[in-house]
Order: structure tokens, then C-alpha cells, then sequence
């Protein structure tokens, strides 16, 4: 007896939706429809280098070496069908489900079977029209590998097949519901915070290295969708003020802590830490470490990984997968870039001048070292609106922009650079390309809080208004008080906005009273919504702020800065705020 041929394969399986139903009512329109879409879709799958092995015309599985290849096959072709439908002569038009698993199957002759082609299968039947489904496997593959917003749709349970796991689509919004006969629940993900270390050095001169080892921690777990991890922000403001760590861990229901200190002497570090349950204080994990300086990469590296075992035990962690962040060889090229975050964090116009030349150190150290451009590009936008320097902005707008290409030229992988070019672009209201760098940056950083707050308010502006809000909020959780802010005005009036695109006029009023500092901006949302409400907004507390600080502000400009897409809604507001 022949040995049966096994290969690991990722299987797409896809099918034309309401075939049948076309076929009934205009057979022959439906069948050139069809032959127009096989043109898309074959030699979209050829072109990523995979093979069909099974067709019925109104469907098809094929098999290919890599799931990124068979999900970015989908994509285009999926995206090649819509823009076909988007045509008015298009009749009838057909859309397509697809479904991606990555399994061992069985290899006889031309043909293929095994159980990564039944569970491809099942997961196309389940897909919403118009979208993929892809199995948890293919997503740990393809995770920061493609541009498409991956959304969890949850655990489900697939017909005939015994194992339920969880499923993304993508293309889609995230809001489409498919069929869950599971009684299993999506696990909580685990939430934890990071709280500052102790420096006990003898040299204080060492706290920008203290604070900066534990801030790129925090960014690697800001990385991992497995996670939920607070602000360096909010770890910070709990050092600050002294809290409880009982208290804290209740206010933000956290499920775990981290806490630990360093030590540094020389080019040599001493690193403890502790991981223990927020519920019991009990002690999960601890490690002591005590390395040269040039292993720090490495450290950082060894302690996520031990952390996120503790916590999910031995799984494919997705952000590990990724080749490493490392922004330079140069130690001496890190301390200075650390030195400038440090500094950058302070928000005074000296600690920005020091900042500044603290990048430029790093740049000189290193010229390859893409995050020190990187920061000296926020720096520069924090030059321009804090108003710390006296030179024209158009010309530090410039130099920002010019470091921050620069940086995305040396690691175009590197969240920090899309996530600058989303606001720069967003400023410039180019909201495709917004969008394009907020979502390459949320992909690669999902619970970074300055990822999320920035993506959500393009999103809120590109008509995307649920998605949005759900990160403005989820930004809001994660990091009440943003740095360089003693208050969560900025949080609340970033909600504000979104509520206001959602036309949640209700809302934008309740969360009027959450403002400690009222600005012209925020006041003429509040005024609108009221109207839309039919609230005589002459009575309001708001109307009587807007008389006696606000009726000169230059609207055009400022209503500019809200940077709506809609003219209809620009045109709106700006209209009522001019003739209240």
C-alpha cells in the first residue's frame, strides 16, 4: 500500500452568493456575470501563486504554500469584484464569500482532502457576503502582514466539525454577526499595567534609562492583541499620586501588575521584576537579570515573552513572530534617543529644546536610527503647537515632515512613523492617506492609546463612526489623563467629537458635563447638539461661556480645524455658530 501524501497547505474556499436565485430570474445575464468574476478571480490566484484543484463555476477551493498569499489574494479579488458591482451597467451583480484555514491535507493525484479543506469550507458558508473569514491559525500568520483591518468575530462552533475556535473577518466593519452555535465565550483578555520601576542607582543622572527600559515594555505589549495593557501615562500618574495599588488595580480592573526596579552602573543593568494577581497580590512570576548594557534589546525581548507565558502559557504570541524593533546597534545612540523621549515628555520649552538636540545626538551616533527622526518629528510638531519657537510654522511643519519620511524610509514597519503621518496627513486633510497610515499603525500597535485615539478620529471623520468611537473609548480606558495633560479633557472632547459625527447629539450633551476646561471648539459642538435638540441653547451655561469669552473667535478658522470631511456638515456648523 502506497504512503498516503500529506502537506501543510492554507486552503481558500469560495462561493458566489444567490447563484441559483439569479440563475431563475436571468439565466443568461448571471452566467456573464459569472464568467466576468472567474476572469477576476482565477487569474488573481494565479498571480499569488495558487492552484485550484476544485470548481463547480459558482465556487471554488484552491490550496496555497502561505497564508499571507491566499489572504491577499482574497483581498484583491474581493476588492476587484466590489469596484466591478460599483459600475451602474453591472447586472446582475454577484458578490462572494471566502473562507481561509491553514491545515495538514491529503494530496491524491490533482485533488485534495483532509480537514483544512472541510473547515475552509465552513468557514466560507458563515462569512458575510462581501468579506473573508480567516481561522485563528491563518490570523497568528497574517497578522501585520497585510493592510486590512483584522476584527474578531469570536469563538463559534462550525457544522461538523468537532473543534470550535476563534474566527476574523476582513474587509468588513466588524459589525456583521455570523451564526454562533458555540456555547463557549470569547476569555476576557487578560489586563494588566506595568507600574514605573524603581531606580536604585546611585547615578539619578540614570532615571531617562529607568523610565525608557520600561516604556519600550509597555510598547511591546501594546503590540499583542492577547493583551490589554494600561498607558506609560496612567502607570505613571498612580506613581505620582501615591495611590494604592489596591485601589488602582480596582479603578481600572486590572487582573494583573507588574512591578520591578533597576539598577544601572556603568554599562552594566540589574533588573528585578515581579509579576503577581491583582485580586490576591500572590506572585505569579520573578525573575533577577544582570547584563551588559548592549543585551537590553535582548532582556526586553526575554521578559515579554516569560510574561505572556506566565499569563497565556506556551501559545504562539502574536507580536513575537515579528522580526525585532530594535531601533539601533548603538547603545550610546539609544541612551541619547531615550534621553530626548524623556525630555519630549516634559512639555516645558527648554526640556523641547533639549530634546531636539538629544535626537540629533542619537541621528549623529547613528544615521540609521529611524525612531530618533521619528520623535524628532513629534517633537517638532509639540515645537509648532505649543508655540516654543519663533520660526514660521509652515517651516517647522516642513523639517517634521521631512524627519518623519526620512524615518519611514529607514523602517517602514516602525508604528511610531504611520502613526505621525496619519496626523500630519490628517492635518492636511488628506483622509485617504490618514487612513491608510492610522490603520498600517493600529494593525501593528492595537492598544497603544495614541495609536488608538488618532485612528478613531479618522475614522469618526471618514464615516467609519462606530469603529471609531470604539477605539476613542477604548483609548479613553487604556489612558484617561494623556501625558502632558492634568485632566481627561482631551479624552472627553475627542469622544465628544466622535458622538457628534455619530449625530448622538444626547451624548455629546451628557458628556458636556465631564469638561473641566471648556474651548471654543468643543463649546460650539455643545451649542449644536443642543439645537439639534431643540434645547434653547440662550439658557444654557455654555451660550452665557460662548458670549463672554468666545463671539470674536475667527469660526472659519477654527470650525476648519475640526477637519470635517462632509461640506454639508462643515457648512452646518459653521453657519449655526456664526448666527447663534
Amino acid at each position: 500500500m502506497s504512503e498516503v501524501k500529506r502537506k501543510l497547505a492554507t486552503i481558500l474556499a469560495t462561493d458566489c452568493v444567490g447563484f441559483s436565485k439569479h440563475m431563475e430570474t436571468q439565466e443568461e445575464k448571471t452566467l456573464l456575470s459569472l464568467k466576468d468574476c472567474r476572469e477576476i478571480i482565477d487569474p488573481v490566484i494565479n498571480k499569488f501563486s495558487g492552484r485550484i484543484f476544485h470548481t463547480a463555476g459558482d465556487s471554488i477551493i484552491a490550496e496555497f504554500d502561505s497564508p499571507v498569499r491566499a489572504t491577499n489574494a482574497a483581498i484583491e479579488f474581493q476588492n476587484a469584484i466590489k469596484e466591478r458591482n460599483s459600475l451602474k451597467q453591472t447586472n446582475p451583480k454577484l458578490n462572494w464569500r471566502v473562507g481561509i484555514h491553514l491545515d495538514d491535507i491529503i494530496i491524491e493525484g490533482d485533488n485534495v482532502y483532509g480537514n483544512g479543506v472541510n473547515i475552509a469550507a465552513r468557514l466560507e458558508s458563515q462569512s458575510p457576503v462581501g468579506e473573508i473569514l480567516i481561522s485563528d491559525v491563518v490570523q497568528q500568520q497574517v497578522y501585520n502582514k497585510i493592510e486590512e483591518t483584522i476584527y474578531s468575530l469570536g469563538i463559534i462552533e462550525l457544522k461538523n466539525i468537532s473543534n470550535n475556535f476563534e474566527v476574523f473577518s476582513l474587509l468588513g466593519d466588524g459589525k456583521n454577526k455570523i451564526k454562533n452555535t458555540s456555547s463557549k465565550k470569547l476569555n476576557k483578555k487578560p489586563k494588566f499595567a506595568i507600574l514605573p520601576f524603581t531606580n536604585t542607582s546611585n547615578d539619578e543622572d540614570s532615571g531617562f534609562l529607568v523610565d525608557g527600559i520600561v516604556e519600550d515594555l509597555i510598547t511591546e505589549f501594546s503590540m499583542m492583541r492577547e493583551f490589554e495593557i494600561l498607558s506609560r501615562q496612567t502607570s505613571v500618574n498612580f506613581k505620582d499620586e501615591n495611590d494604592d495599588i489596591k485601589e488602582f488595580s480596582k479603578k481600572f480592573d486590572l487582573d494583573f501588575i507588574v512591578i520591578g526596579s533597576i539598577r544601572a552602573s556603568g554599562k552594566r543593568v540589574r533588573i528585578n521584576i515581579e509579576l503577581s494577581d491583582a485580586k490576591d497580590d500572590s506572585i505569579i512570576w520573578s525573575n533577577k537579570y544582570d547584563r551588559v548594557l548592549e543585551d537590553i534589546f535582548d532582556l526586553q525581548d526575554e521578559i515579554v515573552r516569560k510574561i505572556s507565558i506566565a499569563l497565556l502559557g506556551e501559545i504562539e504570541i502574536s507580536s513575537l513572530q515579528r522580526s525585532k524593533r530594535k531601533p539601533t546597534q548603538n547603545i550610546s545612540s539609544y541612551e541619547y534617543l531615550l534621553r530626548g523621549k524623556e525630555n519630549h515628555h516634559k512639555f516645558t520649552k527648554e526640556a523641547n529644546e533639549e530634546a531636539l538636540k538629544n535626537f540629533d545626538k542619537a541621528i549623529e551616533l547613528d544615521a540609521n536610527n529611524a525612531q530618533a527622526y521619528a520623535w524628532k518629528c513629534c517633537t517638532l510638531g509639540q515645537t509648532m503647537f505649543r508655540g516654543f519657537s519663533d520660526r514660521k510654522p509652515e517651516e517647522i511643519f516642513a523639517e517634521a515632515k521631512q524627519n518623519i519620511d526620512k524615518a519611514l524610509e529607514l523602517n517602514e514597519n516602525d508604528f511610531e512613523c504611520h502613526r505621525m503621518l496619519s496626523a500630519v496627513y490628517l492635518s492636511n486633510h488628506d483622509y485617504l492617506l490618514a487612513e491608510d497610515h492610522g490603520r498600517k499603525a493600529f494593525n501593528m500597535v492595537p492598544n497603544d492609546p495614541r495609536v488608538l485615539s488618532g485612528y478613531g478620529e479618522v475614522l469618526v471623520r471618514t464615516r467609519k463612526v462606530e469603529k471609531g468611537l470604539e477605539l476613542l473609548n477604548k483609548a479613553y480606558e487604556l489612558d484617561p489623563i494623556p501625558q502632558g495633560q492634568s485632566s481627561s479633557d482631551n479624552r472627553v472632547r475627542d469622544l465628544i467629537l466622535g458622538y457628534f459625527f455619530a449625530a448622538d447629539y444626547n451624548k455629546v450633551v451628557e458628556l458636556s458635563f465631564d469638561i473641566r476646561t471648556m474651548d471654543e471648539r468643543t463649546l460650539c459642538l455643545i451649542l449644536y447638539s443642543r439645537s439639534k435638540l431643540n434645547q434653547d441653547v440662550t439658557n444654557s451655561n455654555e451660550y452665557k461661556l460662548f458670549n463672554t469669552q468666545f463671539k470674536n473667535i475667527e469660526w472659519e478658522q477654527s470650525v476648519d480645524r475640526f477637519h470635517i470631511q462632509d461640506e454639508i456638515i462643515k457648512n452646518d456648523l459653521l453657519s449655526f455658530i456664526k448666527n447663534i
